[in-house]
């Protein structure tokens, strides 16, 4: 048991101690205040004193004032133990047994009609998701991290919505996008899927990792790696990639290709306007089966006062009703 405020018990304790001074200094003073010439005299008082009555009522008062005192230092030292709130802990080590999710958004300039229809499909995705851990990143020339993975859809949902209003800029370039525009090119799918299936924590435990993959595959400029590498480097770290395709049906070549990369990482590509495309995509993400990820062990300390509270409620009873009793 540890003590929130230690220190009110050796206040409490000290009370207990000024209390039993002062009493037995009255005590005192009373006793020599009596041997003065005002003491009452009772003739043949020893023979009083003798009797097996007399004796008896006395040891039954000693004993009864004995029990008040310890009565009423009990009450005070244990409402002062209440007083200075007994805690107790419990280390508890938190289990995520959810996803792990990767939006990640082309925000290149052949995007910009539909990357507001994209952002509208990611915060539709939410809704079938429970506990999952989500992340966002977006990429043009460069990619960029919007925020980590996590599992506070309230934080997910309020930064999804400022993306969307920040497509309606004029001559401004959005805070979201600082950051995208450092390569050479633009839309270099291969890098943004790359960095993407780089955003996963813990690679050593086998979490179930997907990508959902909203671009258009018309790339412009040399990327680092190819769309082909990223997804083979995403399948070899067992991350599957579920394609958004806007353009599908228009352009068969390009639409083939991304879907060539999504099936190889045991992902599909979806068109972007398909009616089924939100469940498909949340059916599959939960095919995976969850695994367990352990957070760092924590101490949660709880107030635990009730033992004591009984303690002083059943003291502070006792004591009162022997004052009854003893008339006091």
């Amino acid at each position: 048991m540890a003590l929130a405020n230690g220190w009110l018990i050796i206040v409490a304790a000290a009370v207990v101690i000024a209390a039993l001074g002062i009493g037995l200094a009255l005590g005192l003073r009373r006793r020599g205040q009596s041997t003065g010439t005002d003491r009452a005299r009772i003739a043949r008082a020893e023979r009083l004193r003798a009797l097996p009555a007399f004796r008896e009522a006395l040891s039954r008062r000693i004993i009864a004032l004995s029990g008040i005192l310890l009565l009423g230092a009990l009450t005070v030292i244990t409402a002062g133990v209440v007083a200075a709130r007994p805690m107790s802990s419990q280390t508890i080590q938190p289990v995520n047994t959810s996803r792990d999710i990767m939006l990640c958004l082309d925000v290149s300039g052949s995007m910009s009609e539909v990357d507001v229809e994209v952002l509208t499909v990611f915060e539709e995705l939410l809704d079938g998701f429970e506990g999952e851990r989500i992340g966002l990143t977006i990429f043009n020339s460069s990619p960029v991290q919007i925020f980590p993975l996590t599992d506070d859809y309230d934080f997910i949902r309020t930064h999804l919505e400022s993306m969307r209003e920040s497509f309606d800029y004029v001559d401004q370039i959005p805070e979201h996008w600082v950051g995208t525009l450092n390569g050479n090119g633009a839309s270099l799918i291969g890098d943004g899927l790359a960095a993407c299936a780089m955003g996963f924590d813990h690679p050593d435990d086998e979490r179930s990792r997907s990508v959902i993959f909203a671009t258009d595959n018309e790339i412009n400029g040399a990327s680092i790696v190819t769309l082909e590498e990223a997804a083979n480097y995403a399948a070899s770290n067992g991350v599957r990639v579920f394609a958004l395709n806007p353009v599908e049906g228009k352009d068969a070549d390009v639409s083939a290709e991304l879907a060539a990369a999504a099936e190889a990482t045991g992902g599909q590509a979806y068109g972007l306007r398909d009616t089924t495309t939100v469940g498909d995509i949340v059916e599959q993400v939960r095919e995976q089966d969850a695994t367990e990820l352990r957070g760092e062990a924590q101490v949660v300390w709880t107030d635990a006062p009730d033992l004591w509270i009984v303690v002083v409620s059943i003291a502070l009873l006792s004591f009162v009703v022997l004052l009854w009793r003893v008339r006091l």
